[in-house]
């Protein structure tokens, strides 16, 4: 699909990945409307671009994603590309008393449940479209889960089969279904999981612009391509390798 002169909607865009991604689109002549909890932070990410309009939005926010569905419906008809970017992680071992449940109670209701519902919210939206996209922002541990983010593993493994469904279910519409899925990235998000040692997020960005350009809609990125193909035909070395160090 063309990456200039849509209108594009980023979830979690104030940092990371999703600033990133707003400042890639930008840069390409597109109109981005970036999100976020913080709005503190949210109003710095917006100073530092152009064309961007940055709303405060809670994506597990019932009321919050109303007046996002509200304001969209209102101000930006146009719209014709969803990233459901927002993602929060735990990082931690599985045992007694690490309070497992609770942690992912919260990551299913971020990177799971909230993207189903902001989908849905914002799908009449995008099927106005000559051609949209949704990109549903998953992970490496999509396929092989990492125990150092056990339950984060478990909440992107349940993402990536959504999207797939959505994939077939939307197929011969205007609404692309993409998954972006990094490997290890340099952001303070996985700062607790050695993000230190991660890719940038601009690669991760301009991944998904040139997918989006090619119509590739599993977008692998760097070391994700290795443990898809090695998890395909080795799952035990797979498994292996993803947990020999921290990712």
């Amino acid at each position: 699909m063309k990456t200039t002169n849509n209108t594009v909607l980023i979830t979690g865009g104030s940092a990371g990945i999703g600033l990133a991604m707003a400042r890639l689109f930008v840069a390409n002549g597109n109109r981005v409307i970036i999100t976020g909890r913080n709005a503190e932070r949210l109003q710095a990410a917006a100073a530092e671009l152009e064309n961007v309009t940055a709303i405060v939005c809670d994506v597990n926010s019932e009321a919050d994603v109303q007046q996002l569905t509200d304001r969209v419906q209102r101000d930006f008809p146009e719209l014709n590309i969803l990233i459901n970017n927002a993602g929060t992680a735990y990082a931690y071992t599985l045992s007694a008393g690490s309070l497992a449940a609770e942690k992912a109670k919260d990551e299913m209701l971020t990177n799971y449940f909230s993207v189903i519902h902001l989908t849905e919210k914002l799908l009449p939206v995008l099927q106005q479209a000559a051609e949209a996209a949704i990109v549903n922002v998953s992970s490496i541990v999509a396929f092989v889960p990492s125990s150092g983010v056990p339950t984060y593993s478990g909440s992107k493994a349940a993402l990536h089969s959504y999207t797939q469904s959505l994939r077939l279910s939307l197929a011969g519409s205007p609404v692309k279904v993409f998954e972006l899925m990094p490997p290890l990235v340099n952001t303070e998000f996985s700062r607790a999981i050695g993000g230190e040692h991660g890719i940038p997020a601009g690669v991760v960005a301009a991944e998904l612009l040139q997918a989006l350009q090619t119509g590739v809609y599993e977008i692998h990125v760097g070391q994700t391509a290795d443990i898809y193909q090695l998890s395909r035909s080795a799952p035990a070395e797979a498994l292996l390798a993803m947990n020999s160090s921290i990712h």
